[in-house]
């Protein structure tokens, strides 16, 4: 089992960096799980209470749990993964059974903060992108997937994104083995990831 590990500030590209590594990867053999669903649950928060809680804070996010799904999956056992909602900003009932594969990308954009989260991983990735870029993408994401207003979005952005890509994000890209410069897609990194893991498997 492969686990790789990719950080990156928000609105970054991960998502797309994703998924431009794992097209060519046979899809039995790949599992990817998102940092976002492991938000710690705020349903005993009112609706307003949880739209100020720095979601772009280590701490907004249950580390514990993803280790240990991390590492029950590295055992060949099948975890149950919580469901976020970002519209509700809290975590739905139900869950997602995910079985173990030959392949587990873990992504978010504080994957690579957490000391014992990053010792599990077997490549590390950061992706790196403009403030300018990223700010954009955040911004038609978060108002247009998310329902957000534009003035909630840029104070959320002012007040916790950017404080918080300086302080925990922008620092873990020391302990990352591969920096993807993403303003614009770089096939030429995309394709060495996708040698090294098939180099890996193989």
């Amino acid at each position: 089992m492969l686990i790789i590990g990719i950080a990156g500030g928000t609105g970054c590209g991960k998502t797309t960096v994703v998924k431009k590594i794992i097209e060519e990867l046979p899809q039995n053999e790949v599992v990817v799980i998102s940092q976002d669903s492991y938000y710690h649950d705020l349903a005993h928060l009112t609706k307003e209470e949880r739209g100020k809680v720095n979601f772009d804070h280590p701490k907004s996010i249950d580390f514990e749990l993803l280790i240990k799904h991390l590492s029950l999956l590295r055992e060949g056992k099948t975890v149950e993964i919580p469901v976020y909602s970002f519209v509700e900003e809290t975590r739905m009932p139900e869950t997602v059974t995910t079985a173990p594969k030959k392949v587990i990308i873990v992504e978010g954009i504080l994957v690579l903060s957490n000391p014992k989260l990053r010792n599990l991983f077997d490549i590390k990735i950061y992706v790196h992108a403009d403030s300018d870029e990223r700010l954009i993408r955040r911004l038609q994401r978060d108002i247009k997937e998310r329902g957000h207003d534009f003035e909630k979005v840029l104070h959320r952005y002012q007040t916790a994104v950017k404080p918080m890509h300086s302080e925990f994000i922008e620092p873990s890209k020391e302990f990352a083995d591969i920096i993807i410069p993403n303003n614009h897609y770089n096939t030429v990194a995309i394709d060495m990831v996708r040698t090294i893991i098939n180099d890996k498997l193989n």
